[in-house]
């Protein structure tokens, strides 16, 4: 900021970074606006990343650290509900701000720590309220998504929505149909994250919204069947686990190609449901602690508490079986494919391996037989005939 403004330009962070210094909470993405046109931010700065310069928008790379970098703007109609077909770029920020989804959100800071508030917003902040800037209709037509976005906020923050936004996210919601799924899921894996979220389950119910979301349009009951006591969850793979534990007839492939998530959240939320059936039936025992994945533990833990309050997770009791175990993974075990090959060099090579492997693996980590290769050959030569 401080570089741009010795080049004669104004300078201010903008939008949420704002808010959440007045909040007290941790800040998360700062974005800057300025007065410099975009390509006098590329001039300025060594490592600048031009991702919407048709719009004003650049990333500026600044000691390790990305920023984004929009110039002060006015916008024309939204024909597609998410960009606006022409932007203008002005000098002075205020026709800037009253561009802006949320009042909480239209606030603008020097770096001297002066605020720019020219819609109410850090009284907004104070009522703990959530406020279109002007018109509602207006805002939510221009983008649908921000109907989503004040479902978000009132998850992250706590906060009520103001009975006129509230009026407009009804009158707009069917809007929510032209947003892309990609953008929607992005929200929803935030709301959910919320550590208001049972605050954000609340209006997500009473705005209808709900019904206009993917799987949900087609299952409208389901948020009726979370438990009372719902807590964040950090990701969409613990998401649609747990929503899949709850009504198992919607498959998990189902759940991310409604939403269009990645393999990696599918594979996830599948590891996740696998674990909780396993509780379901057996509790805690050896081979469960064994079976988790480090990437997944924290995860399984807060949904076991969701899920299972007549069964809760003894912490301590986890620990030490994990600590008990003999092995930790399969490559732990005193045996491997090739010295199974070699015991049976009359089979060839096929999945009876792997399936055997397995079997040596339960049968070590239950402590039914050591883990030493004679005492695995030797279990292996008795059971071999069992696997294909």
């Amino acid at each position: 900021m401080e570089r741009l403004e010795s080049d004669g330009h104004r300078a201010y962070f903008v939008g949420g970074c704002v808010r959440d210094v007045l909040l007290e909470r941790t800040i998360g993405d700062i974005d800057i606006a300025t007065s410099a046109k975009p390509e006098q931010v590329l001039a300025l700065f060594e490592k600048v990343i031009p991702v919407g310069i048709k719009h004003g928008t650049v990333i500026v790379r600044y000691d390790n650290e990305s920023y984004e970098v929009t110039t002060f703007r006015v916008e024309g109609s939204y024909t597609d509900s998410r960009h606006p077909d022409a932007v203008s770029f002005i000098d002075e920020i205020d026709l800037d701000l009253a561009r802006r989804d949320f009042t909480i959100n239209a606030l603008a800071m020097d770096r001297t720590g002066n605020i720019i508030d020219l819609f109410g917003g850090k009284k907004d902040l104070q009522r703990q309220k959530i406020r279109t800037v002007g018109n509602g209709y207006d805002r939510f037509a221009e983008d649908a998504l921000r109907i989503v976005r004040a479902l978000r906020f009132s998850s992250q923050l706590g906060f009520s929505i103001e009975s006129d936004t509230m009026k407009a996210i009804r009158a707009c919601r069917s809007q929510i149909d032209k947003v892309a799924t990609e953008r929607i899921t992005n929200e929803m894996t935030k709301f959910f994250a919320g550590s208001s979220v049972k605050n954000g389950l609340v209006n997500l119910k009473e705005t209808g919204i709900y019904k206009f979301l993917p799987i949900f349009s087609q299952h409208p009951t389901l948020l009726d069947m979370l438990p009372e006591h719902m807590e964040p969850l950090g990701s969409f793979d613990e998401v649609i686990a747990m929503f899949h534990f709850l009504k198992p007839d919607i498959s998990i492939s189902n759940w991310v190609k409604a939403w269009k998530c990645s393999n990696q959240i599918k594979h996830r939320a599948e590891k996740l449901v696998n674990s909780l059936k396993y509780y379901q039936h057996h509790g805690v025992d050896r081979w469960f602690v064994y079976q988790i994945d480090f990437d997944v533990h924290e995860k399984l833990m807060k949904l076991i508490r969701l899920l299972f309050q007549n069964k809760p997770l003894d912490a301590s009791c986890f620990q030490q079986l994990y600590e008990r175990l003999t092995i930790h993974s399969r490559k732990d075990l005193d045996i491997d494919g090739n010295d199974l090959t070699a015991l049976f060099p009359e089979r060839k090579k096929g999945r009876w391996i792997h399936q055997l492997l397995e079997k040596l693996e339960k049968e070590v980590v239950s402590g039914k037989i050591r883990n030493d290769k004679s005492s695995l050959k030797e279990w292996a030569k008795c059971n071999q005939q069992e696997t294909n």
